[in-house]
């Protein structure tokens, strides 16, 4: 497992020209949106602002009335507003600086928007896999390292399976039609490897972070 700085890319999402006998299975993205809701929280950032914004009207309203609460609360409002836009341009940001790769041999996530850094995950050194899914099809695969493999929590967030903060598990966050690309993955692994067996259960909901 390693990671380098983004220099130069022969092909988006590889740090180098695979080698001969390697052949790239699959290349994909974080869903925006859905990035923006599930690791960055922006629903429950615009809803706790919201509330705040109308608990200081209404305590605004017996000493001004009706036009002193809508007075307190607008500026509540825009920063509201302002906080859930500027969450959604992160996880946009995010989401569109991240290429995730499958590789007969390996895994390859290139991540970073501010800093871009290529970390690679042998198969041999993933020791299962977890799929998690939404009604969508967006979904999160997670991978769990076999012992001794460490990975920094923060140089990987948010491209990370959720509540595991003590044993991080590098993960291809909100993709599109997950099952397809989990299938992809779990051929891919068991046609190099016969262990570690990488093994899916779908659940239809993803763990909370």
């Amino acid at each position: 497992m390693s990671d380098r700085d983004f220099d130069f890319e022969p092909q988006p999402g590889l740090p180098k020209a695979l080698p001969k006998g390697e052949d790239l299975l699959w290349q994909g993205s974080p869903d925006p949106a859905t990035l923006a809701h599930e690791a960055f929280k922006a629903n429950w950032v615009l809803g706790y602002l919201l509330i705040l914004a109308v608990w200081r009207a209404s305590m605004a309203f017996p000493d001004g009335g009706f036009g002193q609460s809508v007075a307190v609360f607008l500026p509540y409002l825009v920063l509201a507003l302002a906080a859930y836009g500027l969450i959604r341009l992160l996880a946009r940001a995010s989401a569109k600086a991240a290429i995730y790769s499958i590789t007969t041999h390996r895994v390859i996530l290139r991540i970073g928007a501010a800093l871009q850094v290529t970390w690679t995950v042998p198969f041999t050194k993933v020791a299962s896999a977890s799929l998690a899914t939404r009604p969508t099809g967006t979904g999160t695969i997670a991978m769990e390292l076999v012992e001794g493999q460490k990975i920094s929590y923060l140089a990987l967030w948010p491209h990370l399976r959720p509540g595991f903060a003590r044993k991080v598990q590098p993960a291809f966050r909100c993709i599109p039609d997950a099952a397809r690309v989990a299938r992809i993955l779990s051929d891919a692994a068991q046609t190099r490897v016969n262990e570690p067996v990488v093994s899916f259960a779908p659940s239809s909901a993803l763990a909370a972070e």
